[in-house]
């Protein structure tokens, strides 16, 4: 296993050659006396860590770590100083530091503590993005977006799970994205490039919902005219996903059933057994664990269902998801529509935020198109949304910050954090949970924000 290369630069030689022989068990290390040979360095080698003294000659450190941060794949930075304060440590963050450590407190134990923790903290952010990424890029942003810890948390199941065939249930109110996140397993999956067909369960009669899933034969019944092919076939090699899962009927549950342990099938009104090679991906928006005990669903199926149980939580769960969907599609439907709206009024922003959502992402989208469509400035005003947005309360914190006029999006969500953080005494943890982001968002906003030392 190759081990991860490192850039120590200082100008004292003992200090390069301590650091070297302490590191160079762990580490593939390189050493610069200079910030202009460690910049020439830097853009030979992709360096997972850069470790560097403040003080060199002609271009200090907090220079190289902003040099390095430019780069496509910028390394991990840690800015080492005899001369440590408060200002020396948020000027570094700032500049893109990961972390800060004092010369006269260094202990080696310590160092290699931190740079494998900034290591793996940077290997998380990366996984993070990569979904994204690629999740943005099927479905857009507004569906998917997420920095609250419940959001961080699905994201994390769909890429662990994804890679897979195991069946998976879906469990959330309507209006979540439970389609949204079967799509992004299915292609995130080596899957991705056979079918995706999803099936809305409660929208047929079960009669019908059975000649959809698995095809019937000529004369089958009343009105077969002709032979049709089912969603199990359609679906070969490919991910099959059923909404609504809990209105299935008995007969159906059972075909089901022998699908998901031989994964065979007949179609209706034939004898001759099909085999599929279909990944199914279930959703419900009902407790399936209350319908099997009342006999409605069956406890054998219920159990094949959910070998991975993925819980997608509604809107009001999701924290400060709300301004981060709320601007993604005001900006969607501006282009859609041809409006020039930019933002929205901060007593707008208010009534988004002090809503419950009972219908989740899907209603906060139709909310946003529809002021959009009515509002008539470049700004969203609270006449702009509908009756029942307008109608609820605003209370604490959130209230007396938005009330301003002034603030942007962005402005009012960095005074929230400093209001949290005020309120917390500095203890980000907990200001991370009162927010609803997680502590990794929390320090990334801090720091875009210029808030590490606040």
């Amino acid at each position: 296993m190759l081990k991860p290369l490192l850039l120590i630069v200082d100008d004292e030689k003992p200090t390069r050659d301590g650091l070297r022989a302490a590191l160079e068990d762990r580490y593939d290390v390189y050493v610069a006396d200079d910030a202009k040979s460690a910049a020439e360095l830097l853009e030979k080698e992709s360096f997972d860590v850069l470790l560097t003294d403040l003080r060199l000659p002609s271009e200090d450190g907090m220079q190289l770590i902003s040099r390095a941060k430019s780069l496509s794949k910028p390394p991990v930075c840690i800015l080492m100083t005899a001369y440590g304060s408060e200002e020396v440590a948020v000027e570094a963050m700032k500049r893109g530091a990961d972390d800060y450590i004092s010369k006269g407190k260094l202990q080696i134990d310590e160092l290699e503590m931190r740079i494998a923790r900034a290591l793996r903290q940077q290997k998380l952010e990366s996984e993070n993005v990569s979904l994204k990424q690629q999740l943005d890029k099927k479905f857009g942003i507004e569906n998917v977006v997420g920095d609250s810890p419940a959001m961080q948390s699905v994201f994390e199941v769909v890429r662990q799970v994804a890679p897979t065939r195991v069946t998976v249930l879906l469990e959330g109110e309507s209006g979540t994205g439970k389609e949204l996140i079967a799509k992004a397993i299915h292609q995130l999956s080596p899957r991705a490039k056979a079918p995706f067909v999803a099936v809305h369960c409660a929208a047929l009669p079960s009669t019908l919902l059975e000649s959809e899933l698995f095809g019937h034969e000529k004369g089958a019944f009343t009105g077969a005219h002709e032979r049709r092919v089912g969603r199990f076939e359609v679906a070969q090699g490919g991910t099959l996903f059923l909404d609504e899962i809990g209105e299935i009927d008995a007969v159906i549950q059972v075909k089901l059933l022998r699908f998901l342990g031989e994964r065979t099938f007949e179609r209706v009104g034939s004898s001759k057994t099909l085999v599929s090679d279909v990944r199914l991906i279930t959703a419900t928006n009902k407790n399936l664990a209350e319908l099997v005990k009342s006999g409605a669903f069956r406890e054998d199926l219920y159990f094949r269902l959910r070998v991975v149980e993925l819980r997608l939580p509604p809107l009001r769960e999701r924290g400060s998801d709300v301004l981060l969907l709320a601007q993604s599609f005001l900006k969607e439907f501006a282009r859609e529509h041809d409006k020039p709206v930019r933002e929205f009024a901060p007593e707008a922003l208010q009534a988004l935020m002090s809503y419950n959502w009972p219908g989740n992402v899907r209603e906060l989208r139709s909310e946003v198109e529809r002021a959009v469509v009515l509002c008539q400035k470049e700004q969203i005003e609270p006449k702009d949304l509908s009756a029942e947005v307008q109608g609820r309360p605003v209370s604490g914190s959130a209230k007396e910050i938005l009330a301003q006029s002034d603030l942007t999006i962005e402005e009012a969500e960095k005074q929230l954090i400093m209001r949290a953080l005020k309120e917390c005494n500095g203890n980000r943890t907990l200001a991370a949970k009162k927010i609803g982001v997680s502590r990794r968002t929390l320090h990334r906003k801090l720091h875009h924000y210029h808030l590490e030392g606040f």
